[in-house]
């Protein structure tokens, strides 16, 4: 009997034992959308907008900034960073172990990024969120990175243009989270001051306090097909006012039809649109325009040196 358990039974088991797979994990993709599975490498060759409904996922800032300005003309700027637990919060885990874990998985420092660059040959500074960085919640970090984008909007007299993703305010961060809104929108108040345009492209979601401070604060708003954009959630709101909400209620197209937005725009037509809008609110751009110095580390407060115009 041992012989049989021993030897024979682990020899017939490896023969019909079927191979573990070595699929990615990342290999397919679920459409929120449509609930059907998308190979990967053909959703990223897409735009991340599903083939098959057209649903629009989430993308990360980089893939904002190549999709959105002339290749090769941009880069990022190092950000501010302000202190990373102020509160020393703690819930069920370590607000510093929660955004070490958000780091590791996205690679990046907080939930905003900022770049500089042209889109058909005009300067112009976008600051974008990133939803899979603690849902895009703003901090003390995303108010920094906004206010520098805001300060380096002026110095270069460009447009500023502001992608958001996010579910508001980082509670982590408590009432120094909420005074961002304050904060941001007193940064946007001055670019507006100099006489810059300043455009917000509404991704999904868009809400909370984000929503109630700088993103409908553009001279034009765009968003994205089906993006969430509202203050509230759906059921919060159904039960404080305890009525059904009509279909497709905070869906960018509900709210382009009753004036809370300008433009409801297919990802693939975003970077012409916002060229056109940016055409008509800005003028002509150069003819031939030249690289110019790069500023980085841009900081509040400081004074980086002025790009020279006559780069143009």
């Amino acid at each position: 009997m041992n012989w049989l358990t021993n030897y024979v039974r682990p020899r017939i088991r490896a023969l019909v034992r079927r191979e573990e797979s070595t699929v990615p994990d990342n290999l397919w993709a679920q459409c929120p959308g449509c609930e059907r599975m998308i190979f990967h490498r053909d959703l990223e060759a897409n735009g991340a907008v599903c083939p098959l409904c057209g649903h629009h996922h989430r993308v990360a800032p980089d893939a904002r900034f190549q999709a959105l300005f002339d290749a090769g003309s941009w880069q990022t700027i190092e950000l501010p960073k302000p202190a990373a637990d102020p509160l020393r919060f703690r819930d069920a885990r370590r607000y510093e172990e929660r955004l070490k874990d958000a780091r590791t998985k996205t690679g990046a420092s907080d939930a905003v990024a900022v770049a500089h660059g042209r889109i058909e040959g005009r300067r112009v500074v976008i600051a974008a969120f990133d939803f899979a960085f603690m849902g895009g919640s703003m901090g003390m970090a995303a108010g920094e990175a906004l206010v520098a984008a805001a300060e380096l909007a002026r110095l270069q007299a460009a447009p500023l243009v502001v992608v958001t993703a996010s579910g508001g305010a980082r509670m982590q961060e408590g009432a120094l989270s909420l005074m961002q809104m304050a904060r941001t929108t007193a940064a946007i108040a001055t670019v507006k001051e100099a006489g810059l345009p300043y455009i917000t492209l509404l991704a999904d979601p868009t809400t909370g306090g984000v929503t109630a401070s700088f993103a409908m604060l553009g001279d034009v708003a765009m968003a994205e097909p089906g993006a969430i954009i509202g203050f509230a959630g759906a059921r919060v709101i159904e039960q404080t006012i305890r009525e059904t909400l009509p279909p497709g209620f905070q869906r960018a197209e509900y709210l382009l039809e009753h004036g809370m937005i300008d433009l409801v725009v297919h990802r693939f037509e975003l970077r012409s649109t916002l060229a056109r809008i940016l055409g008509l609110l800005c003028g002509a751009p150069p003819s031939q325009p030249e690289s110019s110095p790069p500023i980085d580390n841009v900081q509040p407060h400081l004074k980086p040196i002025a790009v020279d115009d006559d780069a143009d």
